[in-house]
Parts: C-alpha cells; sequence; structure tokens
C-alpha cells in the first residue's frame, strides 16, 4: 500500500509540474516578444530619444499594439497622454582652466537658467570625481546640490563621461507647474586640471514641446476603481558620439526589453478576461532626462485608488541569481514582492531584494514617482547594472539580449500579480517621501 501511494503521490506531482509548464507556456508567444523588441530596438528609431522623430514612431508603433490587443484609452479618446514641457537647451558654452580652454566635447551643462558668466566666483562650489570613485553615485549627489558648482571629473571616467554627454546636453525639462525660477547650475569639465582660476559662461535656450504617455487599461470586474499598474519606459538617449560605424544607441535592455513585456502582458490579461481590479499598461516618456513621464502620469491619477505598480526595467539579461530570477528595488519598501513570491512557489521563478543598493535603483526609474506617493511601485529587473558594459551605449542591441530571459521574466510577473490582479491580496503602502 505504501508503495502505491508512492507511485501515485509521484505521479500526481509530475502531473502538477506538467500543469504548471503548459500554463506558463501560455502565457507569452516568445517569437512575438522577439518581434516587439526588434521594432522598438531597430535603427529607424534613432534611439527612441525624447523629441524625436523616432520616439513618435515608438509611440505609434506601442498604440497600434494596445488597439490591436483590445485595450481601452485610459481617461482620454487616445492612448496618448500628451502634456507640454518647457524645455532648456545648451546653445553655447565656454569654460577656461587657469585661462586655457577646456574642449567643447568636455563639458556638460545642467542648468534651467538662461546663462550665466562665472569669473571666479566665490558661491560656486568646486567638487572632484577622482580616479576610483564611485562615478554614478558622485555624479548623482553633485546633481542635486543647493549651490552653482563645477565638477571636476578625472578622465578615466572618459568613457561614461561622454555617454553622460550624450543625453544630459540634449537640455533639462520642466513641466508646467513647476517652478520657473532658476534651479543651482552644475557644470561638468573632464579633466585632471584642479583650477585656481576658472571662467564659465553659457546661454540656453527654452522650447516648449509635447511629450506622450501611452496608456491602455483593461477595466477590472468588480473593482474598477482599483488599479494595478504595468509600466516601463519607451524612450532613451538617441543618438551618440560614432563608435566605429554605429552612432544609434537602441536601446534593447534600456528598456524596450520592458516594453515588450508590457505589450505581452496586456495581451495576456486581455486574453484572460478574468481581472477584477483596473489595469493600467503604461509606456513612459522621457524616463533618461529625469522621469518626466511618470511625474506627469502620477498627478492624472488619484494615488490611493492605485494598488500595487510592476515597472519592468531591462529583463534581456540573466540576473546575478541565474536564470528565472527577478531582483526588486525597494524590496522591503512593501510586501509586494512577497505577495508575488507566494504566488510563484510552485514554479522555477524567483524575486529577490536589489543587489546594488548603493546605485539607489528604488529611486531612479519611473516607479519613483508613484512610490513617492506611498504607492507600493517597484522597479522589476535583470540587468547587472555595475558590470553592464552596454548600458546607456551604442551596443545596447537585440543581438546581445536573451530572449528567454525576457519571456521567463514575462511568466514570473504575470503569476506573481495573479492574486493582487485577482483583488485577492493588497499590498502594503511605501511610506511616503517628504517633500
Amino acid at each position: 500500500m505504501n508503495i502505491i501511494h508512492r507511485y501515485i503521490g509521484v505521479a500526481v506531482f509530475l502531473l502538477a509540474g506538467c500543469t504548471v509548464r503548459q500554463a506558463t507556456d501560455r502565457i507569452v508567444d516568445r517569437d512575438e516578444v522577439k518581434r516587439i523588441l526588434t521594432t522598438l530596438a531597430a535603427d529607424d528609431m534613432g534611439g527612441r530619444a525624447a523629441f524625436s522623430s523616432g520616439i513618435e514612431r515608438a509611440a505609434d508603433f506601442i498604440a497600434t499594439e494596445f488597439e490591436k490587443i483590445g485595450l481601452q484609452p485610459h481617461a482620454q479618446n487616445d492612448f496618448r497622454q500628451t502634456f507640454q514641457v518647457s524645455r532648456v537647451l545648451p546653445v553655447t558654452w565656454e569654460v577656461a582652466f587657469d585661462g586655457t580652454d577646456i574642449p567643447s566635447e568636455h563639458i556638460i551643462i545642467s542648468s534651467n537658467n538662461p546663462g550665466v558668466n562665472w569669473n571666479d566666483e566665490p558661491d560656486v562650489s568646486l567638487i572632484q570625481i577622482q580616479a576610483g570613485d564611485d562615478f554614478a553615485q558622485r555624479f548623482r549627489d553633485a546633481s542635486v546640490g543647493r549651490k552653482d558648482a563645477i565638477v571636476v571629473i578625472d578622465t578615466s571616467f572618459a568613457s561614461l563621461f561622454e555617454r553622460y554627454r550624450g543625453y544630459l546636453m540634449q537640455g533639462r525639462i520642466n513641466q508646467q507647474g513647476q517652478t520657473s525660477q532658476p534651479l543651482p547650475s552644475v557644470v561638468y569639465v573632464l579633466t585632471n586640471q584642479i583650477p585656481k582660476s576658472f571662467r564659465v559662461s553659457f546661454t540656453n535656450k527654452v522650447e516648449e514641446l509635447p511629450l506622450s504617455n501611452l496608456v491602455g487599461m483593461l477595466p477590472g470586474k468588480s473593482k474598477p476603481g482599483e488599479y494595478v499598474i504595468f509600466s516601463a519606459h519607451y524612450d532613451h538617449i538617441g543618438i551618440l558620439q560614432p563608435v566605429g560605424q554605429d552612432s544609434i544607441a537602441n536601446g534593447a535592455d534600456d528598456d524596450a526589453s520592458g516594453v515588450s513585456a508590457v505589450i505581452s502582458l496586456a495581451n495576456y490579461y486581455k486574453r484572460l478576461n478574468d481581472n477584477e481590479r483596473s489595469l493600467l499598461f503604461v509606456a513612459f516618456t522621457a524616463e533618461e532626462i529625469g522621469l518626466v513621464g511618470s511625474n506627469y502620469f502620477s498627478k492624472q491619477l488619484h494615488a490611493d485608488s492605485v494598488v500595487a505598480m510592476i515597472n519592468i526595467e531591462m529583463i534581456g539579461k540573466d540576473a546575478k541569481f541565474g536564470p528565472n530570477s527577478l531582483y526588486v528595488t525597494g524590496y522591503n519598501q512593501s510586501n509586494l514582492a512577497q505577495i508575488m513570491q507566494r504566488n510563484v512557489q510552485n514554479t522555477a521563478f524567483t524575486f529577490h531584494p536589489d543587489p546594488y543598493p548603493t546605485q539607489n535603483l528604488f529611486y531612479r526609474s519611473d516607479n519613483a514617482s508613484l512610490a513617492a506617493l506611498g504607492v507600493p511601485a517597484h522597479t522589476f529587473a535583470t540587468v547587472q547594472i555595475d558590470q553592464d558594459s552596454y548600458y546607456h551605449s551604442v551596443a545596447d542591441e537585440v543581438e546581445t539580449l536573451n530572449i528567454d530571459n525576457i519571456v521567463s521574466s514575462i511568466k514570473a510577473i504575470a503569476i506573481g500579480a495573479k492574486s493582487i490582479v485577482a483583488g485577492k491580496d493588497t499590498p502594503s503602502r511605501v511610506p511616503k517621501l517628504e517633500r
């Protein structure tokens, strides 16, 4: 009898495994993922920089996909959520240290001031980023200072400096309703020379321009006023200095991979047609220049009505935890990840705390705009951000990605969010960010 029970138990276990495998296989079509990814990361999208013709083509493509799936526009008659911003764009700049001119390509201007003319001003801070420093952290710290500053960057960071320059010189954005008062100006200079004297001048122009998020909805069956958001950003950094014959930063992993997941999840939930809560599928614009799209979006709905936000960022390669794993930024800020882990417990999928705490990733992607308002909003990623040499470069191409990793990530998120979409689980709130 014990032997018979053992065989029955094994058979049930194997049958359950087959059932789980068949269910996950129906979630996403690998060929569709590759089609979406390849389209968004194609050269004719021009790197999808904000305000470019390429990002307009990407927006049209995403809107067409939403319509084809059968999503409804949210709060408008269009999938485009269009808004106006002011772009403050550098047009002239000169820097001299100790009477010697710095090459123009070794300068980054970050300012919403119409212009400055500094000549050894005592109120201008002088900051150094030295060889061996954590470049990203030091750069961020300098960018949020409260005083005008010159940041001297060691030439050992030349390649990183060039990456940052490629998108920061596209301008600084002010959304409608934001202060028009000049903020502290920061001038970054790539040199090993620490100046005893300096002269800095630059002028900016201001342009009023439109940007668009793409928002599609599946209304909830029994809880239509409660929202679960699946999101990713569809912009990237556009055209950079050529590397060989290539100057297009295609942004395949960052974040065409995430957008392919959002579209695939929309298709999956539309076919299921059993969501009790309303689902929003959002492709954000202008993440790369300051979370601009998600900041606008966060003001267009009541944050208290958003039950959860699953933001998807760079899932094209294995995480450091291996296949079938994602990490979650701000893991302990709410219990969203723990709920999702319970839902995938009978699968190979796992969710992990963010392994890169010094990178401050929780507040570097579009989840931050809603997390600041108390929403359990987290970014799900696999990128090994501390060592990915393709990040923000012309080498971020589809050919460098593992499509199967994107597919497995989509499956993990779909299964993980099941009880939340069904209205059975409600994640705890994130502590609101004090302004």
